[in-house]
């Protein structure tokens, strides 16, 4: 019987600014070009979903550290935490995406540079690594 493929963990948007801000971790946005340059979480690194799946490398800057998956929803991110932990990164998704990152009043950086959002540090929720809930 073949091993079973690694099961990334998941985290909350209010822990995985938190793991940013204090550079525990680096935050792997997956969605498209345009939906990444509409608005995105402030410092996020940028690699599409179909650039990940066709073995791109990870930017430089997340070489060796823990990688947060983000999309819009959580469900691309699923996908690209899955990938990542095949290749043996070590990965969790923030469970539902940029949707829920600005409703947690997470700062966004927008096309003319600015940021909205606050610093959404109210929430205790912590990671549930290793739950392995599908999204």
């Amino acid at each position: 019987m073949p091993p079973l493929p690694p099961n990334p963990g998941q985290t909350t948007p209010a822990q995985a600014h938190r793991l940013v801000r204090t550079g525990a971790a680096v935050l792997l946005d997956v969605r498209e070009r345009g939906e990444f340059t509409a608005g995105h979480a402030p410092g996020a690194l940028h690699l599409p979903l179909i650039a990940l799946a066709a073995r791109e490398p990870l930017p430089p800057e997340a070489g060796g550290r823990l990688v947060l998956a983000i999309c819009h929803s959580g469900n691309r991110s699923a996908r690209a935490a899955q990938l990542l932990a095949e290749r043996g990164v070590e990965v969790l998704n923030v469970v539902g995406g940029m949707s829920a990152w600005e409703r947690a009043g997470l700062p966004v950086t927008t096309p003319g540079g600015g940021t909205s959002g606050g610093t959404g540090d109210s929430s205790s929720a912590g990671s549930s690594r290793g739950a392995g809930d599908a999204i």
